[in-house]
């Protein structure tokens, strides 16, 4: 079976993309230099790994797609600088694949399906040491999300979790025509560097992770009351208490809350229940 006969699968989420001016796009954003490793998430029909492998020392791609392995495999034989991986990026050891191949900074090429792209982007930070930039093509509506702003409806967990530890660029927009099949929305590129330290201070990034999401659990109601529902403390004085040293109202919705306004809530309901 040839790649051209490989029909896209709806339950993979394959939307290959088509478009050779995108594809060329794509590696602009990623800056490739002779000596950068990448690693290409979905590579599909292979099409943006035959950019990749053109200007980089070498690109470990890793697809799941049982059909399209063999397939790969086979067109980049003769080629030293691809390597194709069949795994579950999901389930994938970023560390243990990544460090084993290059003990480097890594960059990351992405066409990522819309149905696994968040919990991906939640490996992709929490391995964010590995990579010095990624270059993710995401639907629009998850584009919008990680780089939103406080205060409008896009803006949540995703948007402030990401922004802590990564600058976020939007590249630019991607139209379904560009794809096969064509996708029913907007796709987005965006630039992600990771930062060598959070953008804010802190002390306990799990407990941040908890407050921000208790903030966003119920979005009409205040965060007093999502906070409250939380159980971080076992008084509401304390809570109180929390909220007025932070200089937070308890009417306040979590979406209306920067960056720096999560970090000092956090670091004050850490302090408030350390033994």
């Amino acid at each position: 079976m040839t790649m051209e006969r490989i029909r896209p699968k709806k339950a993979l989420g394959q939307n290959f993309l088509t478009d050779r001016n995108v594809l060329a796009r794509i590696v602009d954003a990623v800056e490739l230099a002779p000596d950068d490793h990448v690693l290409e998430v979905g590579p599909g029909q292979g099409a943006l790994t035959r950019l990749l492998a053109a200007q980089a020392a070498s690109v470990v791609a890793v697809e799941l797609d049982r059909q399209l392995v063999p397939l790969l495999r086979r067109e980049f034989a003769a080629n030293g600088t691809v390597e194709i991986v069949e795994a579950d990026i999901l389930r994938a050891d970023l560390a243990d694949l990544l460090r084993t191949r290059w003990s480097g900074h890594w960059k990351v090429a992405a066409n990522l399906p819309y149905n696994i792209s968040t919990p991906v982007l939640f490996q992709f930070m929490e391995h964010r040491h590995l990579f010095s930039r990624l270059v993710l093509m995401l639907q629009k509506e998850v584009g919008e999300r990680l780089a939103a702003p406080p205060d409008c409806k896009e803006y949540g967990v995703l948007s402030v979790l990401c922004q802590l530890h990564f600058d976020i660029r939007r590249e630019f927009l991607v139209k379904p025509g560009s794809f096969f099949p064509a996708p029913k929305v907007d796709s987005v590129v965006l630039r992600l560097v990771p930062l060598p330290e959070p953008r804010v201070a802190v002390r306990d990034e799990a407990l941040f992770r908890r407050v921000v999401k208790a903030a966003f659990s119920q979005r009409r109601k205040t965060l007093w009351n999502c906070l409250k529902s939380a159980q971080f403390m076992a008084e509401e004085k304390q809570l109180r208490d929390v909220l007025a040293g932070c200089g937070i109202e308890p009417g306040r919705r979590g979406e209306t809350l920067s960056l720096e306004e999560f970090a000092r809530l956090a670091n004050a309901v850490e302090a408030a229940v350390a033994p």
